[in-house]
């Protein structure tokens, strides 16, 4: 047995000494587990003292890290080596991030000048939509602007912009279309004025199918209203496709570019990140960027022990490869934060969900599993009866702001009560016993105390998570981000995968292509007895 083979079995040994131990059990033993179980950088506090684990299982944890290489791999990584070994690129998104002094090189040429270059073109860009001196063909400044992308393009974007609401421009609407259904794009501009309405067209090569339908039809609602010589005027194009873009009638000082070993889901710190310097001006956008710098330098620096990224990492790793918990949950106690978890689905799931090696040889664990969520308080009407009382155990992250944008008395208390509430009941649970003696302090008579006490008891012993921070502002958000961007980098590298390709959306699209034709009308290729017979029923359903 190799030694990362034997660093995995011995957490599997420890797996058995830890599930008879409950949390309840680990904090009457530690009075100072908070104080052990929980790291802070600047106004972040990550509170993961509620885990399943102990100080034994950190140290195997840390152990199986070191033999995997982690260290190694999240150097090569921000060094930019080619990690991305299925398309021989780097993964340096964080170079869109980095100092202007700093040095990083790909293929031997130090890539930070391009890239703050290409920021200032963007910053320069905003600014000017936002003080007016760009403006549309008949000179009226933007008060919309309609961003059209699809995946990473859109999911980080929008929900960057969502989440920075209070900083808004006071004048500028900012929307996102993705979805090829021509609802989205139709219900977006039902209310909007070809005068006064941008469009920014993400896409790297310029030729999503997607992406460009959703242009296309966009470039047809302005030339109907203004004629083809307003194009110039209204379209920017975030690609690295200056060619395509000026046949589509965007000059070339409207095309802001970005690079192959930038990956759709980390793109957002890039010109595709347009809309959110539009939305919250240059200086917002810069302070995005310096928060997730903060966190970059603290996971390329911190020791283990003390690296929240590395921890948290790790600790999913736990859960998901050692006690076979399915999917986690992510729970922002933020109404303005409702995008985060379809981001980070996204960022984890296309980045982890692999069953390969780097090698090509099959995983010999269960990788990235399910990560879905939403905003509290709303779900705790929903799925939180299932987190509660369900027969699957789902660790949670909850995150939530001590300060609020809004002076609204009584909001944010009962907003904090809650999500704090939460955290402890998953927790604690609530014995038989307990809820039986309830049940008798309400008056119940004992026969039905007896029967219903079963239906109002909660296991507990369920893990969380609770990243507490000052105020949501740039900064902190992007600190959030980039944390989560580089927790999936350090559950590949244990895992052995690649993080940085998504080969898995391919056999999709192109088996779509080879459809499309048939569902315009021609004769299908050969395909599968449900293919051919939905085909059908779809061109009766049509021709009626």
């Amino acid at each position: 047995m190799n030694s990362i083979d034997a660093a995995w079995q011995a957490l599997r040994h420890h797996k058995d000494k830890i599930q008879s131990v409950s949390l309840n059990q680990l904090f009457a033993r530690d009075g100072r587990r908070f104080e052990s179980f929980s790291l802070r950088l600047g106004d972040l506090l990550v509170d993961f003292s509620k885990n399943l684990i102990t100080e034994e299982t950190l140290r195997l944890l840390r152990q199986t890290s070191e033999r995997a290489d982690l260290a190694q791999r999240r150097e090569a990584t921000l060094s930019g080596a080619k990690v991305n070994i299925s398309e021989d690129r780097a993964a340096l998104h964080t170079a869109l991030r980095a100092p202007r002094e700093a040095v990083i090189k790909v293929d031997g040429r130090n890539i930070v000048p391009d890239v703050h270059g290409a920021l200032d073109r963007t910053r320069a860009f905003a600014d000017a939509v936002r003080n007016g001196s760009v403006t549309g063909a008949h000179g009226a400044a933007f008060r919309d602007v309609v961003h059209i992308g699809i995946g990473g393009s859109v999911l980080g974007p929008a929900m960057i912009t969502q989440a920075l609401t209070p900083y808004h421009h006071e004048r500028i609407r900012v929307h996102f279309v993705s979805n090829v259904d021509g609802a989205h794009l139709h219900d977006t501009l039902r209310e909007l004025e070809p005068e006064t309405t941008l469009f920014l067209i993400a896409s790297k090569t310029f030729t999503t199918q997607e992406t460009m339908l959703n242009a296309d039809s966009a470039r047809r609602w302005i030339t109907e209203a203004l004629g083809e010589d307003a194009v110039a005027r209204h379209f920017a194009a975030l690609s690295s496709n200056f060619e395509a873009a000026t046949r589509f009638g965007i000059p070339g000082e409207r095309t802001f570019a970005f690079w192959d070993w930038v990956g759709g889901r980390y793109s957002s710190w890039s010109a595709v990140g347009l809309p959110v310097a539009i939305a919250i001006g240059p200086d917002g956008f810069a302070a995005l960027l310096a928060g997730a710098r903060h966190m970059d330098e603290h996971f390329a620096s911190a020791p283990l022990e003390e690296n929240i990224p590395a921890t948290l990492g790790l600790i999913g790793v736990w859960y998901r490869s050692i006690l076979g918990y399915a999917s986690s949950a992510i729970i922002p106690y933020d109404q303005r934060l409702s995008r985060l978890t379809a981001h980070l689905q996204q960022v984890d799931m296309e980045s982890n969900g692999k069953s390969r090696r780097l090698d090509g040889t099959p995983v010999t664990q269960p990788t990235a599993g399910v990560v879905w969520g939403g905003a509290g308080t709303n779900v705790q009407h929903s799925f939180f009866q299932l987190l509660h009382q369900g027969s699957d155990i789902v660790p949670v992250d909850f995150l939530v702001a001590a300060q609020p944008h809004e002076d609204m008395p009584g909001h944010h208390d009962m907003l904090l009560a809650n999500c704090l509430a939460q955290s402890q009941a998953l927790m604690t649970g609530r014995s038989l016993e307990e809820a039986k003696a309830l049940l008798l302090a309400e008056g119940m008579v004992p026969a039905n105390a007896t029967a219903l006490a079963p239906h109002r008891t909660f296991e507990g012993n369920r893990p969380s998570t609770t990243l507490l921070y000052r105020k949501l502002d740039p900064r902190t958000l992007g600190m959030l981000i980039a944390l989560y961007e580089h927790k999936v980098l350090v559950q590949g590298a244990l895992w052995g995968i690649n993080s940085f390709d998504q080969w898995g959306v391919e056999l999709g699209k192109e088996l779509a292509n080879r459809l499309l034709p048939a569902i315009k009308g021609a004769t299908p290729e050969v395909a599968d007895g449900s293919t051919l017979g939905l085909l059908d029923d779809l061109r009766r359903m049509r021709d009626v």
